[in-house]
């Protein structure tokens, strides 16, 4: 197993590298179900203006936001952008929209 969810110092609990993972790597699939609410877990996905939300229930529900990520979502799928330590947190950006309301 390559990921563990524990403390993390940006925001309650963070996902975290067990292994090195490699620039370009997949990291992980944002394990998930559709839903129309909004919560603490509910990652949304934008395509040509429509957007969807995906209630996680993964281990990557916990992951945190930082201004310049480690790695990024592709759709539901996680892909680092650089070289990832073990022990180092993976972090994504959640997007303009957030960045206004944070």
């Amino acid at each position: 197993m390559k990921l563990e969810v524990k403390p993390s110092p940006i925001h309650g609990l963070g996902v975290f590298a067990r292994k090195r993972i490699r620039k370009g790597e997949r990291i992980g699939k944002y394990v998930s179900r559709r839903t129309r609410q909004d919560g603490p877990y509910v990652l949304w996905v934008g395509d040509g203006g429509q957007w969807q939300g995906y209630e996680g229930y993964g281990r990557l529900r916990f992951l945190n936001h930082q201004p310049t990520p480690n790695s990024e979502l592709d759709g539901l799928e996680l892909h680092a952008l650089r070289t990832i330590e073990p022990g180092e947190e993976i972090t994504i950006h959640y997007g303009e929209d957030w960045a206004e309301v944070a």
